[in-house]
């Protein structure tokens, strides 16, 4: 019994960092605020076009998508500072490839963009 207990409390204990990194980033992450946004403005967008149930989940996918990646470079970004604060090469390009990443990302909901909002446009 005490095992389990340890383990809900552990769970418990992780959810709780967790929410405590997704509170960080969404308060004080400027690429991650602007991500927000912009998820918010899309979702605005979506309910005055009426997309359909797929529409929304390709579109909520693709900004998970996005947020996930902008949170997973913030966080290299940070670690590479972290163990390098002055400039070095090899640390310049580890960021540029976890920027890219993100970029990977926010072309492939702009292209889901398109595919669900070019039909209903034209």
């Amino acid at each position: 019994m005490n095992k389990e207990r340890n383990f809900f409390l552990n769970r418990l204990k992780a959810v709780t960092y967790a929410a405590k990194g997704f509170w960080i980033l969404i308060t004080s992450e400027n690429s991650i605020i602007a991500q927000v946004i912009i998820a918010i403005i899309m979702a605005i967008i979506g309910f005055v076009m009426n997309i359909s149930a797929i529409e929304w989940m390709f579109q909520l996918l693709a900004i998970c998508i996005v947020l996930v990646a902008e949170s997973l470079n913030t966080a290299i970004e940070k670690m590479a500072d972290f163990i390098h604060p002055d400039y070095h090469k090899q640390i310049g390009k580890i960021k540029d490839i976890s920027a890219g990443a993100a970029f990977f990302a926010a072309i492939f909901a702009v292209i889901i963009g398109f595919i669900i909002y070019l039909p209903k446009i034209i």
